[in-house]
């Protein structure tokens, strides 16, 4: 397989695209759309978003430390992309998308109701990096919309028709081609 080199550059892909919703006390919510997010360890439960220092919710998020990552699926993918070319300083993002705000348990943002699983986060640290800084943050706690939920009680992921994106496009999920340890399985 001949492979043409290139600059350096973000070819890492797919990524989820997922929905950050914020807010100051006394203001609107708001919602950002990111891609370069990701688990960061297990215990204690931590993730990571990061967030050009222009952004409305950059600011947002750096003096609340907290937001929620709302996980997106393909009937949201209009909502997610207009949330992520479109300013929270010109329009009301939950309004223009008919989004539901709703109270979280533990952080001031607010859950995206139409999301099936929403991410209660604290941000521990902000890592400034270049074009983007990253906020690396404990999860506080997870909401999972029980009509995802298999008879077992586990998040049904194809259900959930959730979204991709890479490199400027959003994509479905295919089929199921193995579970963890599968390949050393005794059978």
């Amino acid at each position: 397989m001949e492979k043409e080199f290139w600059k350096a550059g973000n070819m890492l892909y797919p990524l989820p695209a997922v929905m950050v919703s914020c807010q100051r006390e006394g203001e609107k919510p708001n919602i950002i759309t990111v891609a370069w997010t990701g688990t960061i360890c297990t215990n204690p439960a931590m993730v990571y978003i990061s967030v050009r220092p222009s952004r409305l919710s950059y600011d947002i998020i750096k003096d609340t430390k907290e937001f929620v990552l709302n996980l997106t699926t393909k009937k949201l993918v209009k909502a997610v992309d207009y949330c992520g070319v479109r300013s929270g300083r010109d329009v009301d993002k939950f309004q223009e998308m008919r989004l539901t705000p709703v109270p979280a348990k533990v952080v001031k943002a607010p859950l995206i109701q139409e999301c099936p699983v929403n991410i209660e986060c604290k941000v521990k640290q902000i890592m400034k990096l270049g074009s983007h800084d990253m906020f690396i943050s404990e999860v506080l706690g997870v909401h999972a919309d029980i009509s995802y939920l298999n008879t077992k009680g586990k998040f049904d992921l194809s259900k959930a028709d959730p979204i991709v994106y890479s490199h400027g496009e959003y994509f479905g999920l295919g089929e199921l081609m193995g579970n963890f340890g599968y390949s050393v399985k005794k059978k």
